[in-house]
């Protein structure tokens, strides 16, 4: 019976799973061990017609799991029950798999063509959720809403201008993965502690030609292991894009408060249930399972950091971890990305409460505006910071307009007629040059190929 949540079906898309299912893992390794028996070959170093029965019967359909598991009940060495399982099936052939091979040679490299399987297809989800993002900012680049700083009102913006800012955000992260791939696929066919000794005189050659079947490259020096500080930036940065995710999530949550409906989650209003006792509640259940996961996620930085200074050339102190830290990063970003785009995709917006949600401080989130234009009058920008600050505190202190309080103030109105205190006090003349900046952000984005 399943127990993980991601056993259970409910998160992780079906071909981002695969890719760590027991079966596929094992079959890596039996690819990287075809690869080494065809290698040696082509060197001279093994029998051509022992490589080729290595490598036709390096496949799950002979080498099963269950063969392999009843042997780890043995050995209690899984990679060690996969080569003798192999070894075996090959008869007489058997005596050259993983020939000058150490059991990290194969897993590591494994590692690296399943995440570089894995990471296309966060490239693709996370280049998909960019798009969208600068799709939603140029569409409402002019839509006027709050701005708010410390939970207040402070001046106003646009939607589009919120949704560039994420899809730059999203860009960086895509531009960062990009970058870090050259680091984290790498292979290794180096043996023991990392010197090539097994492989004598060829090694170089034996190293070059497995790669180049695998299509990896090789790490240019490796103790026993692929150093680990090469997952601890990939599991960094997965929880760096995840934070990300969060961050949007965090604000549709917010601004789908009651109080305030400014945008809003999805509803499937003729199926969707929202609470079992309460049948009104249309609850951002999509965003808060971005933020839970966003928690797993940074907790998973931690393991990935402390699996760098392994002892020597290696201890084993990494080996459980990364059977839950590597398979998670890349399951549970993927759930978050699918999520996130669904969210963005059926995101619902109400400009109407954005119009609502302008006017509740009666003018005083354009306290800046006025501070600005007095300034600029002559007034100096100290001392209109001072006039508007009173101001404002008096038009809360009272419940009334800024406008109102700020016609009965001489020293406005001997600067500043009515009418140009009536535009200056409307929130779509105070966007600055936010649509301007979606444009360039939006562009800046789309640079970024996946």
């Amino acid at each position: 019976m399943p127990i993980c949540p991601i056993d259970t079906g409910r998160y992780g898309s079906k071909e981002m799973k695969a890719l760590f299912d027991e079966g596929s893992r094992l079959q890596r390794y039996l690819d990287i061990e075809a690869a080494l028996a065809l290698a040696l070959a082509d060197l001279g170093e093994i029998p051509s017609e022992s490589a080729e029965r290595i490598s036709k019967l390096a496949n799950v359909s002979v080498v099963t799991p269950e063969k392999v598991k009843a042997r780890e009940a043995k050995t209690r060495h899984d990679l060690m029950a996969m080569v003798e399982v192999l070894a075996e099936e090959c008869g007489e052939d058997g005596k050259y798999v993983h020939w000058g091979a150490t059991s990290y040679d194969i897993v590591d490299t494994s590692w690296a063509l399943i995440m570089r399987d894995a990471t296309r297809i966060l490239k693709t989800k996370l280049g998909r959720l960019r798009d969208v993002l600068c799709t939603l900012a140029l569409d409402h680049k002019n839509l006027v809403m709050v701005g708010r700083t410390h939970g207040q009102h402070a001046v106003p913006v646009t939607l589009g201008f919120k949704m560039a800012a994420y899809a730059a955000e999203a860009a960086r992260n895509l531009q960062r993965l990009k970058e870090l791939e050259k680091r984290l696929l790498v292979g290794k066919m180096s043996g023991a502690v990392g010197t090539m000794a097994s492989q004598g005189e060829k090694a170089f050659d034996v190293e070059r030609r497995v790669m180049e079947r695998l299509g990896l490259e090789p790490a240019e020096i490796s103790t026993q292991v692929v150093c680990r500080d090469r997952i601890a930036e990939f599991v960094c940065w997965s929880a760096i894009t995840a934070s990300s995710l969060d961050r949007i999530a965090t604000e549709i949550r917010n601004l789908q408060r009651t109080e305030i409906l400014e945008v809003a989650e999805g509803f499937e209003a003729s199926a969707q249930v929202g609470s079992s006792t309460m049948p009104h509640k249309q609850n951002p259940v999509d965003c808060e399972k971005v933020s839970g996961l966003a928690k797993v996620m940074r907790g998973l930085v931690v393991p990935a950091l402390e699996n760098i200074p392994l002892w020597h050339e290696r201890d084993l102190t990494d080996s459980s971890s990364e059977r839950f830290i590597i398979p998670l990063s890349f399951i549970v970003l993927d759930e978050m990305l699918t999520t996130m785009e669904r969210v963005l995709k059926s995101l619902r917006v109400f400009p109407e409460n954005m119009r609502r949600n302008l006017g509740l401080t009666k003018g005083a989130i354009l306290s800046e505006a006025v501070m600005m234009a007095l300034a600029r009058k002559g007034m100096g920008r100290q001392a209109a910071h001072e006039v508007l600050r009173k101001a404002s505190v008096r038009a809360f202190n009272e419940g009334r307009g800024l406008k109102d309080v700020l016609a009965e103030m001489k020293e406005v109105t001997s600067l500043l007629t009515a009418e140009e205190l009536e535009e200056i006090l409307k929130p779509e003349n105070y966007i600055g040059k936010a649509p301007e900046l979606v444009e360039r952000a939006v562009a800046a984005a789309r640079s970024i190929d996946v």
